[in-house]
């Protein structure tokens, strides 16, 4: 992975795609689908490749916000344990989003605050 650092770091860029676009316990998504929207909308490395997501994918899963319900080679499909809401982190300023069964913590790597 390079030393690229994103304006809004990838962590809060993947969870605001979540959001937008899987936020329903039945709906199942992939890894590649929501690499393939940050490299559309997000601020990303061009260098990057599906692999360099896997850490953040892994992320989310250990919160407790996703379950790993399949796997085959890189492409990791996923489902919501609990519906996402919207939240302002004051002590960062960004927006962010935590399902209920989350820690109600920042994800932001920098900020951690108590939401």
């Amino acid at each position: 992975m390079s030393t690229f650092t994103p304006s809004t770091p990838i962590q809060l860029q993947i969870r605001k795609i979540i959001f937008e676009k899987y936020n329903d316990v039945d709906k199942k998504f992939t890894n590649d689908e929501i690499f393939e929207t940050i490299k559309l909308e997000g601020d990303f490395n061009s260098s990057w490749i599906i692999d360099d997501l896997e850490p953040y994918i892994l992320e989310i899963c250990n919160s407790g916000l996703t379950r790993n319900i399949a796997q085959n080679f890189t492409t990791i499909w996923l489902k919501l344990f609990d519906t996402l809401k919207k939240f302002h982190c004051n002590s960062c300023n960004h927006d962010i989003y935590l399902g209920d069964s989350e820690k109600q913590q920042c994800p932001n790597p920098s900020c951690s605050a108590l939401i």
